[in-house]
């Protein structure tokens, strides 16, 4: 097992593409839920004597994924994210506040097809290590929830029983894992 490691002043680190996802939820027809992932996860993260002190985030939405083709490419049209328009989210923090030891609230701004919107994030940091190829290595882990129709992205149906065909929350988690910049 790796030793953790402690370091002073701000650090910049690069998230690495390959180690990193997003992950999302929403309720379908009122009784289930569909899973599905994001695409790469890129961007930068800050410390400032190993606490969090910011976050820029842009994920490839063009790859979305829910196992189901037909629904994926319903996703990527304009009824939902028109991926052609809009290939990436990106997420730019503006604030950051330690809740205990490794918790933190992450506030920012949210870019889902061109329209911005403040959002904030639960996130745990795990502290860094040094991997096995000399690199000093940390990761994040976290989930928020936010309304679908803050970005304009209202399609829906009502069903014959009554409920809507999706719902307006999108929960979502991620994991992300960065290699100090040095």
């Amino acid at each position: 097992m790796a030793d953790t490691l402690t370091y002073t002043g701000p650090l910049a680190w690069n998230i690495d593409p390959a180690h990193s996802s997003v992950n999302f939820s929403v309720r379908h027809m009122g009784v289930f839920t569909v899973k599905g992932s994001l695409g790469t996860v890129t961007g930068t993260v800050q410390t400032t004597d190993t606490s969090l002190s910011g976050l820029s985030i842009s994920i490839d939405v063009t790859a979305i994924s829910t196992n189901n083709e037909q629904r994926d490419a319903h996703l990527k049209n304009a009824d939902f994210l028109d991926v052609e328009k809009y290939p990436t989210i990106t997420f730019e923090s503006t604030s950051v506040t330690a809740q205990s030891d490794g918790e933190y609230t992450v506030t920012g701004n949210l870019t889902i097809v061109g329209k911005t919107n403040p959002v904030t994030l639960e996130a745990e940091i795990v502290p860094p290590v040094k991997d096995p190829w000399g690199n000093t290595r940390a990761g994040a882990t976290g989930s928020g929830v936010i309304k679908r129709t803050q970005w304009g992205i209202s399609y829906n149906s009502v069903m014959e029983t009554g409920h809507l065909m999706l719902g307006e929350d999108i929960k979502f988690t991620f994991d992300v894992q960065a290699v100090a910049a040095l």
